[in-house]
């Protein structure tokens, strides 16, 4: 594989795959496109059994490099899952947070998923607006700051319940971030997202892309559950 300028300078890449299962999809390929990709202790993959009309799976894939994220998709293609959407993004440390200790910050760029005991999962795509009355990127850096503070104050008051990964993706795909939610149970994932609307930066500043919710298990259970014997 190459290396180098497919890496970013900090963090990981980022890639959710979703996709949906095929007559010709080969489970032993997909398992072992998993697997062989689990076995780099610096690669993750949460594997998620969606629902509704969108995707069967959602292959959550995080690396060092973007080549190898390509390669997994390939391996995953190749093995009869139709890769149906997909979001490609980069973990990293918000400019509000510079006064955040180390070792949450490490924890943004080099997290360890998924959180234990929080199989609810769902995941958004989000920018922020740039209307005329309404430009976040007009406001200057002081105010910003002191809506993101507030923002993410909310945020805490679901700890223990949801833990919540924010991946940049400006310049990237279609949105500036992509949100993936991890929640104990699923009125956890409806409980927050519905909180935070209230929230003084997502009332005025906020857009959301699509949804898509699912259920976190091993690769095999969630070939189960989509019917990929």
């Amino acid at each position: 594989m190459t290396s180098g300028t497919n890496r970013p300078s900090s963090g990981r890449c980022v890639l959710h795959l979703f996709a949906k299962s095929t007559p010709t999809a080969d489970r032993k390929g997909v398992v072992s496109a998993v697997r062989r990709f689990q076995e780099s202790e610096d690669q993750q993959i949460v594997s998620v059994a969606t629902l509704g009309h969108k995707a069967d799976v959602c292959l959550m894939a995080l690396g060092p490099d973007l080549w190898d994220l390509r390669g997994f998709q390939t391996e995953i293609a190749a093995a009869g899952l139709e890769v149906v959407d997909s979001y490609v993004s980069l973990t990293e440390v918000s400019e509000y947070a510079a006064g955040m200790p180390e070792e949450m910050k490490q924890a943004r760029l080099y997290p360890n998923l998924p959180p234990d005991g929080l199989s609810a999962f769902c995941f958004y795509p989000m920018s922020k607006r740039r209307n005329p009355d309404q430009n976040w990127y007009g406001l200057d850096f002081e105010e910003r700051k002191r809506l993101m503070t507030a923002h993410g104050a909310v945020g805490r008051e679901f700890r223990g319940r949801v833990v919540q990964l924010v991946t940049g993706s400006t310049g990237l795909d279609d949105f500036e971030w992509g949100v993936t939610l991890f929640g104990k149970n699923p009125d956890d994932l409806k409980d927050v997202v519905y909180t935070m609307r209230f929230d003084e930066t997502t009332v005025n500043y906020s857009e959301f892309g699509y949804f898509v919710t699912g259920t976190i298990a091993d690769i095999e259970d969630v070939l189960d559950v989509v019917g990929l014997y």
